[in-house]
């Protein structure tokens, strides 16, 4: 097999040096016999004025230069000689040259020699490499076939042979496509023919199995030179072939890398890096390429494996890259995502164990072949002619990322040791690429696993809202944020929505959000209004910077986040909101109008300004929606915050559609681009108490107050059905009524509602905080709230314009456990 094509002459060096190198054929005297154009070119001497005279015109016997026929008769027995020496051109220039003496054999034993001169000077102008002062004529093995005008084989040295394989014998008389039959060698014999035609110098590259092994293959660049008689004329055609396999080989290699570095590590995924790694060793290295990545790498999760820590359990394999010079890559039993069995007698086991490469130049040819313990692969083998292989660990930092395969199938030539290296290099460059896209999937893995960990795990609807949310993260490129909301229950049926959003993207603001969800509820417990409740969380991140900055903490402290606040009260259907910073609700009625509430803006959390918070209290009629949202689900790098908020308010305004489906509504209604921030959704539809549900008296201020609000309270609870809970709830509301006697000075309120639970609440209008205490020894103070504890489910007080409100919640159930520890 032969490939044959013509070779620029500026592309390459040396065959820019073939081209332009002076030839000229010695008898065994030192007389020229044959004379080239570049010759002529070169000390313009013109056929007519060499040949049939001694070499020494041209290179005069000096002490250091002595003439042809003195070389000649001392190399006799040489096949080739170099030197750096000067020639005289005809118009008496001295040229500094390269000079090499072949020796070619003939028949009968005679000898003919071969003179081949570059101007070192011309070859490193034109190789724009100044500093080559030995051309590459005069390093490499050169292959030499004279042929006379009927392109018969008349003269050849001995280093042809190790090119193409054909002896001297049988190429000594027999023209280019008679040497091998079945070489395609019609080519070069054209080009031949168009030599002796004009007289001119070509160049020509083709690839060359030799015949003793079919499987090496040879790159040569041969040079086709006109030699010359005295009268001008074309008297037969040299050949002189190097063998550029190494040069060329290199310079393929130099390519792949180049491409490597640009092409790979351009993403942060696995998978597409790996893809990228066997589409590009296919087919410059290798007919067929499979990328396996442990199974935790596409993923970012589970333990990494350390090489040579495999044991007996090897790991498990994930097929991420495939690639292959036939449509449809017949040649792998897995698609691209599907787990790979690994043969634990197999060589890719005994790369995986060992963390180093496999080659196996002639697949299956070694004792006890491998493949018969795999049906799969022997099948694939088999099927597609695969007939040599390279496994090469994927490795970074001492940690095994997976396995490269390379086959061969189409190309005949083996894998040898430089392709192997080769192989190693390209794959070491896609580790690091595969490293860094692990590192950074583990981390959005945990900062993704840790947001969703923060936030709440579903929204529970009660007797407030009916709730739905939405939380997409950001993708991968970007990375998870620190986007939360949340719905939590307040005393007295109430409920607080909250969304927030964190500065930033990663494992950082994922924990600056969960420092912040948690101040929240903490603050919500307080009881406190939307307005002051902001002014306290302010403060708190603007401590916990402090703190972190104090303690010289890298890790960034919150850099500012936004946050809306919302307590509804379905009892009233008033609804106080407050922001800082963030984007106003929107606000759906029953019909179906959307509104955006003017909010006080206020400043941003944590960035210090000092600034306060309003609140705005509305009636919202029942049924009423509520969307409280990030920037994310509304603002894209092509469209603004207001074209988004007419957008989401276009989506909502859906009377009769489910939350569910108005979240997916309005998460699908964005533009088809991978998000650049976490886009977070809570919609809320108001509920309102009936008026059954609620009861509310006026009480003196005076101890006549307790019985009588332990006699309503009876007479409530049986109007309900709630007749097993009377002794607990008249118990409550004594102790609690009992301690507002005790502190205030005007009259006292009583509200039972019956929603979830059954809430006690009284009013007074004391602001004092009340406190649970055990009772001393001597005295009772204290021993009421103890009560008011163990009997409900939870307590606490508020405090409102008017004093305060403390409340207790019962479980629609008796207490009998809770009434014997109190008593």
């Amino acid at each position: 097999m032969i490939r044959t094509g013509d070779t620029p002459l500026s592309n390459h060096a040396d065959t820019r040096e073939m081209s332009v190198s002076a030839i000229a054929m010695l008898d065994d005297h030192g007389t020229v016999v044959g004379w080239t154009q570049a010759a002529e070119r070169l000390v313009g001497y013109s056929p007519r004025d060499v040949v049939g005279r001694s070499a020494a015109l041209v290179v005069p016997p000096s002490q250091d230069a002595p003439t042809i026929a003195a070389y000649v008769e001392g190399y006799r027995t040489q096949d080739g000689w170099t030197a750096t020496t000067a020639v005289r051109s005809r118009d008496g220039r001295v040229l500094d040259v390269s000079r090499r003496v072949s020796m070619l054999r003939g028949r009968n034993g005679t000898v003919r020699w071969l003179v081949s001169v570059a101007d070192i000077d011309e070859i490193a102008r034109s190789t724009a490499v100044g500093s080559m002062r030995e051309p590459f004529l005069t390093r490499a093995p050169i292959g030499i076939v004279v042929r006379d005008r009927q392109l018969r084989c008349t003269w050849v040295n001995d280093t042809i042979e190790d090119h193409d394989g054909v002896s001297r014998q049988r190429r000594l008389g027999r023209g280019p496509v008679d040497t091998r039959p079945g070489f395609e060698a019609g080519a070069i014999e054209a080009v031949m023919r168009q030599v002796l035609r004009s007289g001119t110098t070509r160049v020509h590259e083709y690839r060359a199995w030799l015949p003793t092994s079919p499987r090496r293959m040879r790159v040569l660049a041969v040079s086709l030179f006109c030699l010359k008689d005295a009268d001008g004329r074309a008297s037969g055609v040299c050949t002189i072939s190097v063998d550029v396999s190494e040069s060329r080989q290199a310079r393929e290699r130099l390519a792949v890398l180049n491409e490597a570095s640009t092409r790979l590590g351009g993403t942060l995924d696995v998978m597409q890096t790996s893809q990228e790694l066997a589409d590009l060793a296919v087919p410059l290295l290798a007919d067929y390429v499979a990328v396996d990545l442990e199974q935790s790498v596409p993923f970012g999760a589970g333990p990494s494996v350390r090489i040579g820590s495999t044991g007996q359990h090897l790991p498990r394999l994930r097929r991420a890259g495939l690639a292959s010079v036939r449509h449809g890559v017949p040649e792998s039993p897995w698609t691209r995502g599907e787990s790979v069995s690994v043969p634990p007698a197999s060589p890719f086991a005994h790369v995986l164990r060992t963390g180093r490469a496999h080659l196996e130049p002639a697949l299956g040819s070694a004792p006890g072949a491998w493949p018969r313990y795999d049906a799969d692969r022997v099948r694939k083998i088999h099927e597609n002619g695969m007939h040599s292989l390279m496994i090469v660990p994927i490795r970074a930092r001492r940690t095994l990322l997976g396995t490269a395969l390379f086959i061969r199938t189409k190309d005949p030539v083996p894998f040898q040791e430089s392709d192997l290296l080769l192989a190693e290099e390209l794959v070491g460059r896609a580790a690091l690429a595969l490293d860094n896209a692990r590192q950074y999937a583990r981390r959005h893995t945990a900062a993704l696993a840790l947001q969703r960990d923060l936030l709440p795990r579903g929204v529970r609807s009660g007797a407030a809202v009916e709730a739905a949310s939405r939380y997409l993260p950001a993708d991968m490129e970007h990375g998870v944020g620190g986007d939360w909301f949340d719905v939590i229950p307040l005393s007295g049926a109430r409920v607080a929505l909250v969304v927030g959003d964190v500065v930033g993207h990663g494992i950082n603001a994922a924990a600056s959000m969960g420092r912040l969800r948690t101040a929240v509820r903490t603050l919500a417990d307080m009881e406190l209004p939307p307005d002051e409740l902001l002014t306290r969380l302010d403060d708190t991140v603007q401590r916990l910077a402090e703190e972190d900055a104090a303690a010289g903490d890298h890790t960034p402290a919150i850099g500012g986040a936004t946050c809306l606040y919302a307590v509804y009260d379905p009892i009233t259907r008033r609804c106080t909101m407050a922001r800082a910073g963030h984007l106003p609700p929107a606000i759906v009625d029953p019909r179906g109008g959307v509104t955006f509430p003017d909010l006080p803006a206020g400043t941003p959390l944590g960035v210090g300004l000092g600034g306060t918070f309003g609140s705005v209290e509305m009636e919202l009629p029942e049924g009423s929606l509520l969307a409280l949202y990030t920037d994310g689900l509304i603002e894209t790098r092509d469209q603004d915050i207001e074209e988004g908020m007419r957008r989401l308010g276009t989506v909502l305004a859906r009377p009769g559609h489910s939350l569910e489906d108005l979240c997916r509504l309005a998460t699908e209604s964005r533009p088809r681009r991978a998000p650049f921030d976490d886009v977070t959704l809570l919609l809320v539809r108001t509920r309102s108490l009936k008026p059954t549900q609620v009861a509310h008296w006026t009480l003196p201020g005076d101890q006549t107050a307790v019985r009588a609000a332990r006699d309503l309270a009876a007479r409530q609870l049986s109007a309900w059905g709630l007749e097993d809970m009377r002794h607990h709830t008249e118990l409550i509301v004594g102790e609690l009524v009992t301690d507002a006697v005790r502190h205030s000075t005007g009259p006292i309120g009583l509200r039972l509602i019956q929603h979830e639970v059954l809430t006690c609440e009284v009013f007074d209008n004391d602001a004092f905080s009340p406190h649970q205490r055990r009772a001393r020894t001597a005295g009772e103070d204290g021993r009421g709230l103890f009560t008011v504890a163990r009997l409900s489910r939870r307590w606490g007080h508020r405090l409102i314009p008017e004093g305060k409100i403390v409340w207790a919640e019962q479980e629609l159930r008796p207490l009998t456990e809770g009434l014997r520890m109190a008593e």
